[in-house]
């Protein structure tokens, strides 16, 4: 689904922060991106979304070479992956419902046609109760799972989730773990960096480590 050929990113005339990333992302596969603080985590979870160009090397995603793809093209494969991301970045004025169901909305769907898939989605999450609330009422689990619905909505291909339990206690880090686990027996390939490794322990998955700029991978 996405594959990264000795991919190298840098910003204008600085160092490379990460350099010779060779990386499989393959369908229905689950894993961990971990690493210290600055290692790039996020970074690569950008050119996995195609937020980023690489400065060098060759990304390509569900067949296409995003060095050669059209801009037009862009927002069709975007919409194939969902991204989690660790400020949720929730929009305060809309209801959890709202929320959830703004990227059908911007595709122009009536609501009619996706009420109930919104609503099933809120209650697999453990949200059913909280869709008319606003997000400075939600704590930051029911926040953090708001943002994971918002990402699932639109039934992605690949779901990329940026420290999902950075925020919340531990046995809801778990909670929210399994539902990632659960999506990704569904069919969803999951990428999760995270730097809890107490957490990644509780769970048998690939694991992505990056340090220095470099990638180890840990099957």
């Amino acid at each position: 689904m996405i594959r990264f050929e000795n991919v190298g990113l840098r910003y204008g005339m600085g160092p490379e922060v990460l350099r010779d990333l060779n990386l499989r992302i393959d369908p229905r596969s689950f894993q961990f991106l971990t690493g210290p603080s600055g290692a790039g985590k996020t970074t690569l979870l950008r050119l996995l979304f195609l937020a980023l160009k690489p400065t060098r090397g060759l990304i390509t995603v569900f067949g296409r070479d995003t060095a050669t793809l059209p801009k037009a093209d862009l927002p069709a494969l975007r919409r194939r992956i969902g991204v989690v991301y660790q400020d949720f970045r929730l929009l305060d004025h809309l209801t959890t419902f709202e929320n959830v169901a703004l990227p059908l909305r911007v595709l122009g769907r009536e609501e009619s046609s996706y009420r109930a898939d919104v609503v099933e989605l809120l209650k697999w999450v453990g949200l059913g109760d909280r869709m008319h609330a606003y997000p400075p009422v939600l704590s930051g689990g029911e926040k953090q799972r708001a943002a994971i619905a918002r990402a699932l909505i639109g039934q992605p291909e690949i779901l990329l989730a940026d420290e999902p339990t950075g925020n919340v206690d531990p046995p809801l880090a778990k909670r929210l773990l399994r539902l990632f686990i659960e999506l990704n027996r569904l069919g969803t390939s999951v990428v999760i960096a995270t730097h809890d490794i107490g957490l990644m322990n509780q769970f048998d998955a690939r694991r992505l480590v990056l340090h220095e700029g470099r990638l180890t991978i840990y099957e």
